[in-house]
C-alpha cells in the first residue's frame, strides 16, 4: 500500500475557543488550510495531465469552486463527477441526479448519484490523474464517504491515482455510537463503522484501504494534501453548507444526534428553513407548546414526513451544542423523551408509515437500538451495548490518523 502524504505545517496544538461558531479559521497566526487552499502544494503536480474531479458545492478555495479555480491557474480540468444533491448542490437529498454539462465551465459533469454510482472505464479512459475535494460532516450515513470508497475502487481497476484535498471534519471530536453490524449494511451504512467516525476523508481513505474494505480487498494509491494547523479537537465552522438539510452550523453540530430520527414517526425539520434543529409530529399536540408545520420545499424536501401538518415538539435551534462537545457523546436523550411522550408507541418506529421513513435498524446499524428505547433501558445500558465494538473501532482508528 502506497501512500504520498504531504505534511505541511505543524499541527496547533491549543485550542483558541470552545465555541464553535468562533471558527479557528480566525486563528491569523495559525489558520486552518484545508487541503485545496493550498494549491502550491498540488497544482504543479496536476499541470500538464488530464485532470478528473468528485466535487460539489464545498469544493471551494476561498469563494471560489475549486474547478474554476484549477482552471483559472491552467490545470487542465477534462471532466466533474458530481455526488449527492450534484455538482452544483441543486439537488434534493435521495434525488437522482442527470449527467450535463457545466454552464459556467463547459465541463462535462457525470453524476454518481443516478444511473450509475462509480466512473466507468471508460469514464476513466481519458482521466490521468482524479482529484476528490467533498466536505464531509463525519457521520456514517452521510454518504460523500460512500462515493469516496467507490472512487477509490474505480481509479484502482483502471491504474489511476488518487489525489484527496483533505478537509476537517465539523464533529472530528466525536467517536460514538454502535459500530454498524454488517447484516444492516446499506446505501447509508456500508462500512463497520460507528454512527459518528471521528475522522476525516482522507483518515477514512486510509483505514478503507488498510481494513481491506474495497471491493476485493484492493488498495488505491493515494496522494492526500493535510489539512495545515488542525486536529481532531478543534471546533471548525464549515464556510459553505454541505448539503442543501445542513444549511446551518447548528444543524451540522447536531446532525449526530439528530438524524437517527430519520427511522422514526417524527419529522426532524425537514420541510423547513431549519432542518435537523427541530423535532416534531402532529400526534405530540398537547405534550409540547413549540410547533412548526413542514412545507413542500424544492431542493430541499418535496414531499416532507408529516406535510402540510401542524407538529409539536423540540425547537433545538438554541441547543448548546457545546454540551456535545464536553462529553463527547451523541445526544440519547431526544430520542428517548420523545419516544415516551408519543401516544401511540406502535407507531413510533414503524417504517410502513411513510416512504420518508427509514428502517430504525438500517439506521442506528444495530438490531439491539428499537427494543431497547421501547423497554426504557437506561442510557447507561444502551451505550454499554455499543462494546467491544466501539472500544476495538477507536483502537484500529489510531493507525490512520493524520492528526491529533
Amino acid at each position: 500500500m502506497k501512500y504520498l502524504i504531504i505534511c505541511l505545517a505543524a499541527l496547533c496544538v491549543s485550542c483558541a475557543s470552545a465555541n464553535p461558531q468562533n471558527a479557528l479559521r480566525a486563528n491569523t497566526a495559525n489558520p486552518i488550510r484545508t487541503g485545496a487552499e493550498q494549491t502550491e502544494e498540488y497544482v504543479p503536480y496536476l499541470k500538464g495531465k488530464r485532470v478528473a474531479i468528485l466535487a460539489n458545492l464545498t469544493s471551494i478555495i476561498g469563494k471560489t469552486h475549486l474547478v474554476d479555480s484549477l482552471q483559472s491557474l491552467g490545470v487542465n480540468v477534462v471532466k466533474v463527477f458530481g455526488p449527492e444533491h450534484g455538482f452544483r448542490g441543486n439537488a434534493s437529498a435521495g434525488v437522482h441526479v442527470e449527467d450535463e454539462v457545466d454552464a459556467k465551465t463547459g465541463i462535462p459533469v457525470i453524476s454518481l448519484y443516478g444511473k450509475k454510482n462509480k466512473p466507468s472505464k471508460e469514464d476513466m479512459a481519458d482521466v490521468d490523474v482524479m482529484v476528490y475535494d467533498l466536505q464531509d460532516v463525519g457521520v456514517r450515513f452521510y454518504t460523500n464517504i460512500n462515493a469516496l470508497s467507490r472512487l477509490m475502487e474505480a481509479c484502482q481497476e483502471n491504474g489511476k491515482e488518487l489525489l484527496i484535498l483533505d478537509r476537517p471534519n465539523p464533529n472530528g471530536y466525536l467517536v460514538d455510537g454502535a459500530v454498524l453490524d454488517m447484516k444492516y449494511k446499506s446505501g447509508i451504512g456500508m462500512f463497520p463503522i460507528p454512527m459518528s467516525h471521528g475522522l476525516t476523508v482522507a483518515e477514512f481513505a486510509q483505514m478503507a484501504n488498510g481494513q481491506g474494505w474495497l471491493k476485493d480487498g484492493v488498495k488505491c494509491k493515494l496522494k492526500i494534501v493535510k489539512v495545515a494547523n488542525y486536529n481532531h479537537d478543534m471546533p471548525y465552522t464549515l464556510p459553505v453548507s454541505p448539503s442543501p438539510n445542513l444549511n446551518t452550523q447548528q444543524a451540522v453540530m447536531l446532525y449526530p444526534s439528530t438524524c437517527m430520527f430519520e427511522g422514526t414517526y417524527i419529522n426532524l425539520g425537514r420541510g423547513t428553513k431549519f432542518p435537523f434543529t427541530v423535532l416534531g409530529s402532529p400526534e405530540l399536540k398537547g405534550k409540547y407548546k413549540f410547533n412548526y408545520t413542514p412545507t413542500s420545499i424544492k431542493g430541499m424536501a418535496e414531499t416532507p414526513l408529516f406535510m402540510n401538518q401542524v407538529c409539536y415538539g423540540l425547537d433545538l435551534r438554541n441547543y448548546d451544542v457545546e454540551q456535545l462537545r464536553k462529553k463527547k457523546q451523541i445526544n440519547l436523550r431526544f430520542i428517548m423523551e420523545l419516544y415516551k411522550a408519543h401516544p401511540y408507541k406502535e407507531k413510533f418506529f414503524d417504517s410502513k408509515l411513510s416512504k420518508e421513513m427509514n428502517n430504525i435498524e438500517i439506521q442506528i446499524g444495530s438490531g439491539l437500538f428499537r427494543q431497547q428505547i421501547i423497554d426504557g433501558v437506561p442510557e447507561a445500558e444502551i451505550r454499554a451495548s455499543w462494546e467491544p465494538g466501539l472500544s476495538q473501532y477507536k483502537e484500529m482508528r489510531k493507525k490512520y490518523l493524520l492528526y491529533n
